[in-house]
């Protein structure tokens, strides 16, 4: 028979505390920033203002009347969700054909894949600006940087569906096939409704990814196609950071994304404890 672990009075108390303590660890950089967007540049710096300050919403009307927030976080939602979806269309193929019709070759190729998400970001930085800009003429375009974030996350959402494609019984797709499915009747009416909960996880961390990237959408453009992390970065001069009205920035790019989590927590919390069809 099998020994049922006993829990004490003091365990019960320990462990929710000690998961309420991480969690304030985690939640406090958050809480900083949004308490630090409502002071002024001047009490963000000021040891006295640090908790007692008046409240200002300066930030947020200077940010949207003359940073143009709102283009920013257009262009922000255009290359994410372009991105998201181009990674999408390239990678459910390529994990089908690789979870269901494997080679000897396989498991190298995903293990080349992730290996790129090893290369310093800086190694190509130059050849990078150079092609875009003196060669191809994309600097600064939407489709620039929509390709970009596509490819740099695709390693990942291949993984991601070549897992959770696995779980699924093979014997559904070979009865499809003896049914005279086509591979792509294959993936429209039998793969993705059975991996549905792995596909929107996958997209939905992947633009988490594309949303917050940085290094690239900021070396990669200048006006047109700057995003969020452009206008962050311009927050800041020869003489010093304003932390007030980057607070307040920061705290602008950050909430749609937070707010996107918690309504797909669902799906997202179903996509990673995805399993096989029992």
């Amino acid at each position: 028979m099998a020994a049922v672990a006993q829990t004490t009075p003091l365990s019960r108390l320990l462990w929710p505390t000690l998961a309420w303590i991480i969690a304030l660890i985690f939640f406090f950089p958050i809480f900083w920033l949004v308490f630090t967007s409502f002071k002024t540049d001047a009490d963000a710096v000021k040891p006295e203002h640090l908790f007692f300050f008046t409240p200002t919403l300066e930030n947020y009307a200077n940010m949207t009347e003359n940073y143009d927030y709102w283009r920013f976080a257009i262009n922000s939602v255009i290359t994410a969700t372009f991105a998201t979806a181009f990674a999408l269309v390239v990678g459910v193929p390529a994990a089908y054909a690789m979870a269901f019709d494997p080679s000897r070759h396989t498991k190298d190729i995903l293990v080349w894949m992730l290996s790129t998400k090893m290369l310093p970001a800086a190694a190509v930085l130059y050849p990078m600006t150079f092609l875009t800009k003196n060669m191809l003429g994309l600097f600064d375009t939407h489709f620039l940087i929509i390709v970009v974030l596509c490819l740099i996350n695709l390693p990942i959402v291949i993984w991601m569906l070549f897992t959770y494609f696995k779980e699924i019984p093979k014997d559904i797709i070979e009865a499809g096939k003896m049914d005279g499915v086509s591979t792509w009747g294959e993936i429209k009416d039998i793969l993705i409704p059975l991996a549905w909960g792995g596909i929107a996880s996958t997209a939905l961390l992947t633009f988490i990814f594309c949303w917050n990237e940085a290094y690239w959408t900021v070396r990669l453009t200048t006006i047109d196609a700057a995003t969020l992390s452009k206008l962050i970065e311009g927050n800041r001069a020869p003489e010093g950071l304003f932390f007030g009205r980057l607070s307040a920035v920061s705290t602008a790019a950050v909430g749609p994304i937070v707010v996107l989590g918690w309504f797909c927590q669902k799906q997202l919390v179903q996509g990673l404890t995805f399993g096989a069809v029992k």
